[in-house]
């Protein structure tokens, strides 16, 4: 018989999804009998300003992804497009490179970029300056938990790129600082978390308030009926590319940890940290307390770690992110802020301390290790 849990209510849903347990444990597949994936195009290939094309050699890639190859082209022609590809697969450069063509073909277009969270919006920020540097491409990031006067000032100066998270793109819209009839192209990454986190309304005020004729791309892991009625209602016959081979990737080693008799849950995760192949380690929790009282507790126990949650500040979430990335903690604990879109590379083992509210949101999580063709494995205790 199998045993089936429902996780304790968050502050994100009225009641937790029921999760069969055998859904946590799946053997990661070390030797595939399937055709390897030949593009049909290399980035060379693509009809894209010559400044673009030598920034992308200059970033190294040759060859693009599957979500890449089949959606690239699709944008320039100025499709409306759905997308639907496994974290990790290279969608934010899936539409960054077509967007940044456009911007170099008309330097007064201008694109608004929306994501689920702080950390999405300035990792995206980050890779876009990337692209673009020498080419006097601008961009604003407006995200919530930073200072809002600075934000403003930003938006004062010319900019062909604005990113950022709902609230905060509402706040400033309200306030007449973004005027929404100035934007082309709206791009909503990870649309089916922002509804998860009841956005719903903002998405529907920015996508109201965009000129008739405009481009709209949605990209996400997955597809919700929700976000089916939105597709229905804001986009024009759009092109629908879904390169999902499998819910989560045949990368990731899955099992299920259960605490021994008599034996305390933070003692078994000791026991586990302890392990030298747990080298790079994302731990998720429920709540923003539960989180930051794990991580102060293995530090104390002599774990070199740190936490992301809602209630840190934007500068504090980002130093912790800087050094989860480059090695100077091993152990990132974090709320599902950490789950969605962040590419930290090299993650080892993702660890889910507390069972996550929705099979999605399990997906999402352990998408975070197993990344560019490397393995992972994904840990999940359960009672």
């Amino acid at each position: 018989m199998r045993t089936v849990y429902r996780p304790a209510n968050n502050n994100r849903r009225n009641k937790g999804e029921r999760i069969d347990i055998s859904r946590f444990i799946n053997k990661a597949v070390v030797t595939e009998e399937v055709a390897c994936f030949i593009p049909i195009h290399k980035f060379q290939d693509f009809l894209v300003d010559e400044k673009l094309k030598a920034s992308i050699m200059t970033k190294g890639y040759v060859l693009p992804t599957p979500i890449q190859d089949l959606t690239i082209p699709q944008i320039l022609l100025g499709h409306d497009l759905v997308g639907i590809a496994n974290t990790g697969t290279g969608k934010t450069a899936a539409f960054l490179i077509p967007l940044i063509h456009k911007i170099l073909q008309n330097r007064r277009e201008q694109i608004i970029i929306i994501v689920p969270t702080r950390e999405l919006a300035i990792q995206i920020d980050t890779e876009l300056k990337e692209f673009v540097r020498g080419m006097k491409i601008f961009s604003v990031c407006c995200v919530g938990g930073a200072p809002i006067n600075k934000q403003i000032k930003d938006l004062r100066y010319e900019y062909n790129f604005l990113i950022g998270t709902p609230g905060r793109l509402k706040d400033l819209i309200d306030r007449k600082l973004i005027k929404l009839p100035e934007f082309n192209t709206i791009v909503l990454d990870e649309a089916d978390r922002m509804l998860d986190m009841g956005f719903i309304n903002d998405m529907r005020t920015v996508m109201l308030g965009m000129p008739k004729n405009h481009q709209t791309l949605f990209f996400s892991a997955t597809l919700s009926p929700d976000i089916e009625k939105l597709i229905g209602q804001f986009l024009k016959e759009p092109v629908r590319i879904s390169v999902k081979t499998s819910d989560t990737s045949k990368k990731v080693d899955q099992d299920i940890v259960r605490v021994k008799v008599g034996q305390e849950k933070i003692d078994t995760l000791h026991e586990l940290l302890n392990q030298k192949e747990l080298t790079k380690v994302l731990i998720f929790g429920r709540t923003k307390h539960g989180v930051e009282k794990l991580s102060q507790t293995l530090t104390k126990r002599g774990f070199r770690a740190e936490s992301i949650h809602g209630d840190k500040n934007q500068n504090r979430r980002q130093q912790a992110l800087k050094l989860f990335k480059e090695n100077s903690v091993q152990i990132l604990v974090a709320t599902d802020v950490a789950a969605r879109g962040l590419d930290i590379a090299d993650v080892s083992h993702v660890i889910n301390y507390d069972i996550p509210a929705t099979y999605d949101d399990y997906i999402h999580r352990i998408g975070r290790t197993g990344r560019a063709g490397k393995g992972g494995k994904a840990l999940t205790f359960v009672d």
